[in-house]
């Protein structure tokens, strides 16, 4: 049985929804990261950086989402094409996603929520940056069904995983037409509708 530990994120989510969209039976473990407990001695134990979320898939011990979602679909030959030039972009979106979308959303929510102290500079450049990925997005979706063609893949699972909680650093698909296409599309799916539900179970995101 595989065990995710994991907490209602935008990077637990994505895990969940692979699992629950390849129709892989899991065991989810609560990790409450609002009280710490990432940090752990026996959750650091699985990952050292103390981030969730974590699969355990028979013994075998992963962390980072990209990472995971990228194992599962090469487990169950799901949700990552086998055409060359497919399967590069998918993983051009899952590293676009890594090094671009995920970081601006992340800290552009941290310094509009959680910094000490107002820091507008920094609120402001990330905001700005988080902006134009979407409009990066709303573009390349213009003329494709998915980020990465026209089938629904894992680099999809893991764009919704930020953009499904795009008011946390202030953002709106409001004048992208074709992402919030895409958004609606993702979202109706009954998987990915069952792994936030589940994932919400643990506490609800804020």
């Amino acid at each position: 049985m595989i065990e995710v530990h994991a907490f209602a994120t935008p990077n637990s989510v994505k895990v969940l929804i692979a699992l629950e969209e390849m129709r892989l039976p899991y065991e989810l473990k609560p990790v409450n990261v609002r009280k710490g407990e990432q940090k752990s001695e026996a959750f650091l134990a699985l990952n050292p950086n103390g981030k969730v979320p974590v699969l355990i898939d028979d013994g075998f011990v992963l962390a980072e989402s990209a990472a995971i979602l990228v194992h599962l679909a090469e487990k169950t030959g799901k949700l990552l094409p086998k055409d060359g030039i497919t399967h590069a972009r998918v993983f051009e979106q899952l590293f676009f996603h890594a090094s671009g979308l995920s970081p601006a959303f992340g800290n552009a929510g941290f310094f509009k929520r959680s910094s000490p102290e107002p820091q507008p500079i920094a609120e402001s450049r990330f905001k700005t940056e988080g902006e134009r990925l979407l409009g990066l997005l709303d573009t390349k979706l213009a003329s494709q069904s998915f980020v990465a063609g026209e089938e629904f893949t894992i680099a999809d699972i893991a764009h919704f995983g930020w953009i499904g909680r795009i008011a946390f650093p202030g953002l709106t698909l409001d004048g992208r037409p074709n992402l919030s296409r895409w958004f609606e599309t993702v979202a109706a799916r009954p998987a990915v509708q069952q792994a936030i539900a589940r994932v919400e179970t643990i506490v609800p995101a804020a």
